[in-house]
């Protein structure tokens, strides 16, 4: 099943089709519908999650992706609100 997620890329807020069975998180999402590789940053997250708490593994992706550009990303509710009608 297929859910929205919705991601701040460089200052803009964008929307997306996500599924599961695509991407194995919504961060992959986001960086493929920006155009972005990730061949070594999953490496780099593999090997980490088997030396590293799941938390060290959090806040390498959140760092990377924030380097990135990247902003808030989550994966929307049908009732949920969108960051944009938040701030």
């Amino acid at each position: 099943m297929s859910r929205q997620l919705q991601y701040v890329y460089k200052g803009e807020t964008k929307v997306i089709t996500f599924s599961y069975q695509k991407h194995r998180s919504p961060h992959e999402a986001a960086a493929e519908a920006e155009g972005i590789d990730l061949t070594a940053f999953l490496k780099m997250e593999l090997q980490l999650e088997m030396v590293a708490d799941s938390k060290a593994v959090k806040n390498h992706r959140d760092s990377y992706f924030s380097k990135l550009g990247f902003g808030k990303i989550v994966l929307l509710k049908k009732e949920a609100e969108s960051i944009k009608d938040k701030r």
